[in-house]
């Protein structure tokens, strides 16, 4: 099967645009076929190298590779030109001499009657004499060449609709060369895949209306004819079409949070179903799985917290090495320092904490959090942990004394943190809680021990030693509370 994803390069690269290349690209991999990149640069004036590069990068990291191109439309202009010219000199199509008050007049009136063709372009070029139209193309005339649309109507088995049929009638003759000369997309696209020999246009339905156009030129050009599918639209929780009002569009934005393969299984799951109720899949299985019978047929639902909790269940299962890596490259100061001296210190905080992360940021962050370095106190935890300030600094100065001395592991921290507890009369959490907010300046955390263990000695007892600092600040005025714990803690 030979396919292809086809670009304009006007933007970046975005959802809808990503979910039909991943679709392409899964028949081509799972047919062993060839996936075809093809750039529609021929809006010269819209279209940009920059625009281009994110497209090649998008794809890129989403792990999309093509076995052909990446082609350029602009390349092939002078054989998009010459096929409108073979149709003109076959009849099939004709040289409009339309002002702009008349094709304006067309609007309008195609807009009064919903769309429906008016074919009034037609009658003024039937209503020439003989010959004009030639005479005044050779004494330099501006004019369009418009497609003759016959009659009849024009069918084809669509890959996910089923029968579609289109009447010719409600298709206005299409302009096909510009009065400059230059083929307009349905040519030019129609053209390009027959060049390449695409036999599968797999596309979003916004493009249905073109299909019956692109199907009768290729017909009139004496091309194959390839078979089309057309996937339903990708929509916001409101159900109207994807857009910038619903979030972020752009796949690039997507990056710093989201791996890859989450995002791949995320876009493979919007509008294809794979039979079962699974839905955390690497791309082997994806490819494996993969059918056109089961791309779904009414549209499907963007939901960033779907996303989320895929990228939570990747990030839970990738390689240790790979993730460090892309995690180190988003903390604000290396970890070099602590991982030279702790062997195993940063792969097994990795796997501590991203149990919980659901985005490589919020994974950066935290890691962040066991490094050198200011914290901040969450207002709300300290609102709910330090409230009785004179009890907290007691046993927080309790703990900071007794872990001094205790062996730096998570077993004998806790028997330390236990036995203190017993000793106060109190309950293990009056500690616990305090505790975690001034070693990590939040009410929610891993275990307390493995977050004494991973921030190391000297470092969490100086956290608990910021921590009486700021609870004394604090008895001392309490007005300046909401300031003190909005403030770094830590050093």
């Amino acid at each position: 099967m030979r396919v292809r994803f086809a670009p304009a390069p006007t933007g970046f690269l975005h959802v809808g645009g990503a979910r039909t290349a991943l679709f392409n690209w899964l028949l081509a991999r799972q047919s062993g076929g060839t996936f075809v990149l093809r750039i529609e640069d021929t809006d010269r004036a819209r279209s940009s190298e920059a625009m281009t590069d994110a497209i090649l990068s998008g794809l890129e990291w989403l792990g999309i590779d093509w076995d052909e191109g990446p082609l350029f439309q602009s390349d092939r202009v002078g054989e998009h030109t010459a096929a409108g010219r073979r149709l003109l000199a076959a009849g099939l199509a004709y040289r409009d001499f339309s002002t702009p008050d008349e094709l304006a007049r067309d609007r309008a009136n195609i807009a009064a009657l919903a769309g429906e063709a008016t074919r009034a372009a037609r009658r003024r070029a039937e209503a020439l004499a003989p010959g004009e139209a030639e005479e005044r193309a050779e004494a330099g005339e501006p004019h369009a060449v418009r497609f003759l649309v016959p009659e009849g109507s024009t069918d084809w088995e669509d890959a996910v609709h089923g029968r579609m049929r289109f009447r010719n009638r409600d298709i206005d003759d299409l302009v096909i060369l510009r009065a400059d000369g230059s083929p307009t997309y349905n040519l030019a696209v129609v053209c390009d895949d027959a060049h390449a020999r695409i036999d599968m246009v797999l596309r979003g339905d916004d493009h249905l209306s073109n299909t019956p156009k692109q199907i009768l030129l290729a017909r009139a050009l004496g091309f194959p004819v390839p078979r089309f599918g057309h996937v339903p639209l990708i929509l916001g929780r409101d159900g109207k079409r994807l857009s910038k009002r619903h979030g972020a569009t752009d796949i690039a934005e997507y990056r710093r949070d989201i791996l890859p393969e989450a995002m791949v299984n995320f876009l493979a799951l919007l509008g294809w179903s794979p039979g079962d109720d699974r839905e955390v899949m690497e791309l082997d299985e994806i490819v494996r799985r993969f059918s056109l019978k089961r791309i779904l047929r009414k549209g499907s639902v963007f939901d960033a917290d779907k996303l989320a909790w895929l990228n939570g269940r990747h990030l839970s299962r990738m390689d240790l090495a790979r993730l460090g890596s892309l995690v180190k490259a988003q903390l604000p100061q290396a970890p070099d320092a602590t991982i030279k001296d702790r062997p195993g210190w940063y792969e097994g905080l990795l796997d501590l904490l991203r149990t919980r992360a659901r985005s490589l940021d919020a994974l950066a962050r935290n890691v962040s959090l066991y490094l050198p370095g200011e914290i901040a106190y969450e207002p709300a935890a300290v609102r709910k942990h330090w409230k009785r300030r004179a009890q907290v600094g007691e046993y927080l100065d309790a703990l900071r004394r007794r872990l001094e001395g205790c062996e730096w592991h998570p077993e004998p921290l806790e028997r330390a943190l236990r036995d203190l507890a017993e000793e106060l009369e109190v309950g293990a959490g009056r500690l616990i809680h305090p505790l975690r907010v001034a070693l990590t300046g939040q009410a929610v955390s891993p275990g307390i021990f493995d977050v004494l263990y991973y921030l190391g000695r000297d470092l969490s007892l100086d956290r608990i030693g910021r921590a009486l600092e700021t609870v004394a600040a604090e008895e001392a005025d309490p007005a300046q509370g909401d300031q003190a714990a909005a403030a770094p803690g830590g050093r």
